[in-house]
């Protein structure tokens, strides 16, 4: 029984510096999902790049810890599933869409998303907690006078929501998702555009003016969470 507000968010804390090699780390918090975060920082542009071409890059790996869910999950050891391929570039997706890379010359960040507790919205709370270690990453970096200006454009954050007996609710917590008929996620920079809508009907299919709800309930928790960076 949801014990909160059908627009509410779970309980979050930001506990930033969390590792202590990683030059950007974050332990975030969505009421019991707890993920860790961190940025790393390689001082050269991806290999894929065309020689003359000096921009740098953000990239980002998941992972759920064995013991992050009610019963074990093998380690992904030698390849990775759909899913985790899914999310991971999802994250990778969110972080280099609020980058000017123009701005950082030859250096790439990862963002690692390692998931210790999972009771939903794992994918979402990596969102956020890798722009604040990216975010930490990144200024240091201007600190030591390795990056000139600030490639960062404005925040990104990510929230889940869906509907659940007919109601639209945020931040859906494992046994909230789990039952939804619809299951959103969504990304948005601070000024409000979007970078990722994912909205699926898990049975019946929805209306409209629901889609339009989801994504007004999914503005109001993304602002709140952007104010507790």
């Amino acid at each position: 029984m949801r014990q909160r507000k059908n627009d509410e968010l779970r309980k979050i804390k930001f506990t930033k510096d969390f590792t202590k090699h990683a030059l950007g780390s974050v332990l975030v918090e969505f009421g019991d999902t707890k993920v860790i975060t961190t940025a790393s920082v390689e001082l050269t542009k991806p290999k894929w790049r065309d020689k003359d071409d000096l921009r740098g890059w953000v990239t980002a790996e998941y992972s759920l810890l064995p013991s992050a869910t009610n019963t074990r999950c093998k380690r992904e050891r030698t390849q990775v599933s759909g899913r985790t391929q899914e999310i991971q570039r999802l994250i990778g997706r969110a972080l280099r869409a609020c980058v000017d890379f123009d701005k950082m010359p030859e250096v790439t960040i990862t963002i690692d998303a390692d998931v210790i507790q999972a009771d939903g919205g794992t994918r979402t709370a990596s969102i956020c907690g890798g722009f604040l270690a990216l975010q930490e990453a990144v200024n240091k970096l201007i600190k030591d006078g390795t990056l000139k200006q600030n490639p960062i454009i404005e925040p990104v954050a990510a929230i889940s929501a869906g509907i659940v007996d007919g109601k639209v609710l945020l931040d859906l917590d494992y046994e909230e998702d789990s039952g939804a008929q619809v299951d959103a996620n969504i990304v948005l920079t601070k000024s409000g555009k979007i970078i990722e809508f994912q909205t699926t009907a898990e049975g019946e299919p929805f209306e409209q003016a629901q889609l339009a709800q989801i994504l007004e309930i999914a503005q109001k928790g993304i602002t709140e969470i952007i104010e507790r960076y």
